[in-house]
């Protein structure tokens, strides 16, 4: 039989869960799944692979095992556990660009200052860094670096379990709003082969996208076109997807960009927002406490079913259903009002 820890101890384990996010990421950091992909290691071999302090990477190691990420033998050599297997770089949907960004010096310097966005209700990273996120990211290379590599980690997650969430056949053209260099987009025509695509960011993104959409062999199906989700949008299309877009602003700014869709969609078109859906009541969730990041991070916020109906009904739009997906993000579809 289990016995439940007391409360006090249960609250101590939460009151470390940042140590824990900050020793997985210096793991991310250091690629230490990377070195344990082909067997167990000691923490001295792994040092002398990575130049640091054998020592303190063990217990740094050690820490990440307690808690199901890595695991000690007998011989004090760590192999790789399920929880471990996505900081491989090479694991399909791999977390360890994300779980770096995560753990990394200006993530803490802004979650310090959660009191200042829960007292003003205004970003703590402005106060922080004296600019807004996104554009401390253009200026700052390292950080960019950063963001982007944990943006893309990110995608390569979601964008697959996207893909098999949704039926896209019937589409004859799909917009990608705001897609980066088009991985989701790139992903959902390699599997659909008579969806057409469009992938529509600032022109500094777009130009960039080549590549990847080359390596899913989809360029002879998919345009890029650069322009701002504020103002317009590429008209005529069946549907307008958008991964990890509207939970960066706030909702005036989400209904701009929505109803710049819906004014330009074809007829029966469909608007298919691609976020975390917050649970009502007292249910975890990672979009609770990802909240909390778009808090202190940009203006906008997560967002429950109710709030998603209601900002579709303000951008003329009927929120139609929720789609699970296995991931813990949702494809949230829209059509327009009858």
């Amino acid at each position: 039989m289990t016995h439940e820890l007391p409360p006090p101890v249960q609250l101590m384990g939460m009151l470390f869960g940042f140590a824990a996010s900050r020793a997985i990421g210096v793991t991310a950091e250091l690629k230490i799944a990377d070195l344990l992909k082909d067997g167990a290691k000691t923490s001295e071999e792994l040092a002398q692979e990575t130049g640091v302090h054998a020592r303190s990477l063990y217990r740094v190691l050690r820490a990440c095992a307690s808690v199901g990420v890595y695991a000690e033998d007998n011989e004090k050599k760590f192999s790789l556990t399920p929880l471990a297997e996505p900081l491989r770089s090479d694991a399909p949907g791999s977390l360890r660009a994300f779980a770096e960004m995560i753990a990394c010096d200006w993530q803490y310097q802004t979650w310090a200052e959660l009191p200042y966005s829960v007292k003003t209700g205004k970003p703590s990273f402005e106060k922080v860094f004296g600019m807004s996120s996104f554009d401390y990211f253009w200026s700052n290379e390292k950080a960019g670096k950063v963001f982007n590599d944990a943006m893309t980690s990110n995608s390569a997650f979601s964008s697959v379990a996207v893909v098999n969430a949704y039926d896209f056949s019937p589409l004859a053209k799909l917009v990608d709003v705001g897609g980066g260099h088009g991985f989701l987009l790139a992903s959902i025509l390699a599997k659909f082969s008579n969806v057409k695509g469009v992938l529509y960011d600032t022109p500094a993104i777009v130009t960039e996208a080549e590549k990847l959409l080359k390596e899913h062999d989809v360029t002879d199906r998919c345009e890029t076109i650069g322009g701002d989700f504020f103002t317009s949008v590429p008209a005529g299309a069946n549907a307008y997807i958008m991964k990890h877009i509207i939970h960066d602003w706030n909702d005036e700014q989400c209904i701009t960009i929505l109803q710049n869709c819906e004014k330009v969609m074809a007829e029966n078109g469909k608007v298919l927002v691609v976020e975390m859906v917050v649970p009502e009541g007292n249910e975890p969730s990672p979009a609770k406490f990802l909240d909390l990041q778009m808090l202190q991070f940009l203006p906008g916020c997560e967002r429950t079913k109710e709030e998603y109906s209601v900002l579709f009904d303000k951008a003329g739009l009927k929120l139609s259903r929720i789609i699970p997906t296995m991931s813990p993000f949702s494809i949230i579809e829209g059509v327009n009002k009858l």
